[in-house]
């Protein structure tokens, strides 16, 4: 569902964010994205949601490539960021309305999937309500059903878990599990690593934009705990 392919991306001035990074992410299949901040996670996702442009290296999602097929590889993919740019002046409701519509859903069915996902994370109330008005667990879950009402074949999420309650954050796992039991795919980032260890199906953990470790979670945690194999990895570094 989601290739990358020799990728790299240096920004004005010299840093080089990522260097060469090479991994897949197949349908049916929740990919957990591990690194310290400044690692590479962000600009990778950036670049395969197409909104980060790069010259080095190939990105295609469910075949298509993001920089010579654009339209067809965003038609497929729901991306969040780690804090999302939401209409602060418009209502929730008119939001999703105009998600909606950018990814052409009917209006019988948009409303049916806006009455399950908000049902599900308990903002229904608050959909008549600018969204200025909402917490940032409140927008946090605005997003979220913004991305899965597309029903994307690939969800890109940067930090989903970060200002969600528990209950939220549960409902979450459950509605990723079951878009990868439909053939979709999801990648995602996160500093929560026993999430990331319960819930991934595989793991790649970054490093200074380099791709340190990769494989099924049972393979890359073994007899240990991710949380001890991430930091194992970092101190191997440092002591080198």
């Amino acid at each position: 569902m989601l290739t990358i392919h020799h990728f790299s991306k240096t920004y004005p001035g010299g840093k080089r964010a990522v260097d060469d990074l090479n991994f897949e992410v197949q349908a049916g299949e929740i990919m957990g994205f591990i690194g310290h901040n400044g690692a590479g996670k962000t600009t990778t996702l950036r670049a395969a949601a197409g909104i980060l442009d790069f010259t080095e290296g190939e990105i295609k999602i469910d075949n298509h490539n993001i920089q010579s097929d654009p339209v067809a590889a965003k038609s497929v993919t729901a991306f969040l960021p780690d804090n999302p740019d939401l209409y602060d002046f418009l209502k929730g409701i008119d939001y999703l309305s105009f998600i909606a519509d950018l990814y052409g859903i009917p209006r019988e069915e948009r409303e049916k999937r806006v009455a399950r996902y908000a049902g599900i994370f308990g903002i229904t109330g608050a959909l008549g309500s600018p969204i200025g008005s909402y917490s940032h667990g409140m927008k946090q879950k605005l997003a979220l059903i913004s991305a899965f009402i597309r029903q994307p074949k690939l969800l890109l999420l940067d930090e989903p878990f970060v200002g969600l309650d528990p209950e939220a954050a549960y409902h979450v796992k459950e509605l990723l599990r079951q878009l990868c039991e439909s053939g979709g795919a999801v990648l995602f980032s996160t500093h929560v690593l026993e999430v990331a260890e319960k819930l991934c199906d595989r793991i790649a953990i970054i490093r200074e934009g380099k791709l340190v470790e990769c494989g099924p979670t049972e393979m890359v945690v073994g007899n240990s705990s991710l949380e001890n194999v991430f930091l194992e990895l970092e101190k191997g570094e440092n002591d080198g």
